[in-house]
């Protein structure tokens, strides 16, 4: 990097820190500080969820995959996609009328009782420790990993200091602006970040020799899997399985039809539900949704593939497919450029920890300390927890990044420990008997299953389908006992729900008469605009991408499918009627 580049760097990170603080005049609650006084707008706040998953792993962790398991290895995250429609159709409005800091306190609005309290405290715990510290640790990994691409930190003892030093100044922003200075730098960070990937992309397909000549090369490597969007072809009228993708039948059937349900973020997920609640109203809540999964899925997928493409072609010795990301854009930006995507980079890691940081926090200080240490805390008090808790938050996560080095397989273990919860995470939303005893059931026996399965040589599991196959049906039979073995929740807890979020549904129809409360919903109203998203979503993801790679079967085929989908979803978010 030359001295032009360094100062669009500095320049950058003293921008953040300035806007950070400038924000804190904003902080009197704790409210002002989780949730920034519930005054989003859903553009602001769909564009914050997307620079949150653009991190500074992902472009490192997309190129990992389309190296070692081509094109069909993305769906891995692109399953996700589902429930991330879902979130955006089904939970956004049920989640913003529920009025709560944190998806922990929702445990003591949907459940009563001292175990409801033990579920808040635990899941707090969990989400906000464990579960949290291993994100950050694996965006820190690929900090390390994007500066000693760089140049930037040749040593460990180099690499350490720097992730010091970045930690230390994203501490200091989050720390005092709250999540008003998380979502407003984080839309300067998501565009910077989009900026960056395009360029980078442009700069890997003119090194190749262009479009044609990169796809032409790539077919002369005799790998069908880096182009194909199936871990199989279609050869002499039989279908055939390519072996060279790694992915067996059982990893990819989980990764369409259970990992995206059966995860414990099947209907939101924290930081998401975080921007959620933080909205002005409903409407605002499911117009973030749809800003998140346009950009998330659609707009930013194809430009991280095409360098990952282009990096099997200009990088043939290359060892870390998740390090060729940033060699090209060194070997083929020139000053300036360079610099910005340095920034967009740097953007896309500050975006990721700063939400991760502030999520964090909220667990500790809401669900932790003021719930069950000082519940007499005074708003001032709870803004200084914050902030402590935010310290110890970023340190854990330095310390995390430490212990690992494959993103992948970072990414990989924190799904794992989260499989099983899922469908308990759903059905409590639409059906009156599930309790506390059953969700804190397949919270706890999913996390230590999927762990085990994961971690612990006697009972690790390397098929990755097979390990949440059986993590989700182990951590079943635990729910489903424990729901059975227990009472259901009180009339009066399961009245004070329905009269505030308004659940639809058959499962919660005796409630609503009891208490004459109509929910704005209907099920299958729902169901048709869910199967409407899914077929805009992955037809316009699909069919942009098979444009773009000559693949026009997939092109066509999934452009008629994402017209088809948007005209369903017009037509069903029209008419929705409520049921009594």
């Amino acid at each position: 990097m030359t001295s032009i580049d360094w100062a669009i760097v500095i320049a950058y990170l003293v921008v953040s820190l300035v806007v950070g603080l400038w924000l804190a005049r904003r902080n009197r609650s704790e409210e002002d500080y989780f949730v920034a006084g519930r005054q989003l707008k859903g553009w602001l706040a769909g564009a914050s969820m997307a620079a949150t998953t653009f991190s500074i792993d992902t472009p490192l962790y997309v190129a990992g995959l389309v190296g070692v398991r081509g094109l069909a290895g993305n769906w891995e995250w692109w399953s996700f996609g589902v429930a991330h429609v879902a979130m955006a159709v089904v939970f956004a409005p049920l989640w913003r009328r529920s009025g709560v800091l944190t998806d922990a306190a929702l445990t003591e609005l949907r459940y009563g009782g001292p175990t409801a309290a033990w579920l808040r405290g635990i899941k707090a715990f969990l989400f906000a420790l464990p579960i949290n510290c291993i994100g950050l640790g694996y965006a820190f990994l690929a900090m390390a990993k994007v500066s000693e691409a760089l140049g930037l930190a040749p040593t460990p003892q180099a690499r350490v200091t720097l992730l010091a030093i970045v930690g230390l100044l994203v501490l200091v922003y989050t720390a005092a602006g709250g999540l008003w200075a998380v979502v407003v730098t984080d839309m300067l960070q998501l565009v910077l970040a989009l900026l960056g990937a395009i360029a980078v992309s442009v700069a890997a397909v003119h090194a190749a020799g262009g479009m044609d000549a990169l796809l032409e090369s790539i077919r002369g490597l005799e790998r069908p899997e880096l182009l194909s969007l199936v871990p199989w072809q279609v050869e002499g009228g039989r279908l055939q399985w390519l072996d060279g993708a790694g992915i067996s039948i059982a990893t990819f059937s989980s990764y369409l039809a259970l990992q995206w349900w059966s995860f414990r973020r099947s209907d939101g997920g924290g930081e998401f539900i975080q921007r959620l609640l933080a909205t002005r109203d409903e409407r605002e809540a499911r117009t973030a949704g749809w800003v998140f999964l346009g950009v998330n899925y659609v707009l930013r997928s194809w430009p991280w593939i095409v360098v990952a493409l282009a990096a099997v072609v200009l990088l043939p010795d290359q060892t870390d497919w998740e390090q060729s990301y940033p060699l090209l854009a060194v070997q083929l930006l020139p000053p300036v450029a360079l610099g910005l995507v340095v920034v967009s980079l740097v953007a896309a890691f500050m975006s990721t920890v700063s939400t991760s940081v502030n999520w964090g926090a909220s667990y500790l200080t809401h669900d932790l300390y003021q719930r069950f240490i000082r519940p007499q805390a005074k708003e001032k008090e709870l803004l200084l927890v914050g902030q402590l808790a935010s310290v110890l938050l970023v340190v854990l996560g330095v310390i995390t990044s430490l212990m690992s080095s494959s993103i992948g397989t970072v990414f990989r273990l924190v799904i794992a420990m989260g499989t099983g919860p899922g469908v308990v995470l759903v059905l409590r939303w639409f059906w009156w008997r599930v309790n506390a005893a059953a969700e804190l059931a397949a919270l706890l026996g999913g996390f230590l299953i999927g762990f085990s399965t994961s971690v612990v040589p006697l009972l690790r599991i390397d098929d990755y389908g097979v390990r949440l196959l059986v993590t989700t049906l182990l951590t079943a039979g635990l729910w489903l006992l424990a729901m059975l073995a227990t009472p259901p929740e009180s009339p009066e807890v399961l009245e004070r729900f329905v009269r505030q979020v308004r659940p639809p549904g058959p499962g919660w129809t005796r409630w609503r008469q009891r208490t004459a409360v109509q929910a704005d919903e209907t099920l299958p109203g729902l169901l048709l605009l869910l199967l409407a998203g899914c077929a805009l979503l992955f037809g316009a993801l699909l069919g942009i991408g098979g444009f773009l790679l000559k693949l026009q079967l997939w092109g066509w085929g999934g452009l008629v499918l994402a017209v088809v989908g948007g005209l369903l979803l017009r037509r069903g978010s029209g008419r929705v009627p409520a049921e009594g």
